[in-house]
C-alpha cells in the first residue's frame, strides 16, 4: 500500500499484510482514505436509520455485528466484517474473540430482561465491552458506538448518542475527553461514559 498512514491516540495500526486489503489503489493520502471511510460509514449510518423496526435480539447477533461493520468499511478494505486473524495492541487474543462476543451479547440480552441497569448504561457498557473486545482489525471504536446508538434506539425506544457532539477522529480535546471516559471504564467507572454519550 503507498499510504503512510499516521495513527491518532487510541487508534490501532494496521500491519502490512492488513494495508493490501485496501481496495482503493488510487489512494495517496490519509486524508483520502479518512475522506473514502467516512462516505462508507455514513451509507452505513443511513442505513441503520432506516433499521428502527429491528428487535433487541436481531441487533444482539454476531452476524448483525459483522455484517454492520462490513457496511461501514466494505467498500474500502477487503477484511471489512471480518473479525480479525492477528493480535493487536488492544483487545483480547485473537483466539478468544468469537467467546467473548457470545459473551458480551448473552450478557446484555440478560441485562435488557431483568432491567440490571437503565438503559443508556447498557447500551454504554455494551459499546465500551465491544471495543474493550477489539474483534475487527480497525474501525473498532466508530462500530461499537454505532452499535451502540442502533441498540438504544431500534432496540430500545431512546434517541440514539451525541458522543461529544463532534467527529473523533482527530487529535482534538473531544477525542481526548473520548479516551479518558474509555480508560474509566475501564477501570468500572461509567459515569464519565455516560456523560460523554449524551454531551452535545
Amino acid at each position: 500500500m503507498g499510504i503512510d498512514i499516521t495513527y491518532d491516540a487510541g487508534q490501532t495500526p494496521l500491519d502490512e499484510d492488513e494495508k493490501e486489503g485496501l481496495l482503493i489503489s488510487a489512494l495517496s493520502t490519509k486524508a483520502e482514505l479518512d475522506e473514502f471511510e467516512q462516505r462508507n460509514i455514513e451509507d452505513a449510518v443511513e442505513w441503520s436509520l432506516k433499521q428502527r423496526c429491528l428487535k433487541v435480539e436481531q441487533i444482539l447477533d454476531n452476524k448483525f455485528l459483522q455484517n454492520l461493520h462490513k457496511r461501514m468499511f466494505g467498500n474500502v478494505w477487503r477484511w471489512a466484517g471480518c473479525f480479525r486473524l492477528t493480535n493487536k495492541n488492544l483487545g483480547v487474543d485473537k483466539t478468544c474473540i468469537v467467546p467473548e462476543i457470545q459473551k458480551l451479547l448473552a450478557d446484555c440480552r440478560y441485562w435488557i430482561e431483568r432491567s440490571v441497569f437503565p438503559l443508556d448504561e447498557i447500551a454504554v457498557r455494551f459499546k465500551h465491552r465491544l471495543v474493550s473486545i477489539h474483534p475487527f482489525v480497525n474501525g473498532n471504536g466508530r462500530h461499537s458506538r454505532l452499535m451502540a446508538d442502533i441498540l438504544i434506539s431500534s432496540g430500545l425506544g431512546l434517541p440514539v448518542f451525541t458522543w461529544g457532539g463532534a467527529a473523533l477522529t482527530d487529535s482534538s480535546k473531544i477525542r481526548e475527553q473520548y479516551l479518558q471516559a474509555l480508560r474509566a471504564a475501564d477501570n468500572r467507572d461509567y459515569a464519565p461514559l455516560l456523560s460523554f454519550a449524551r454531551q452535545d
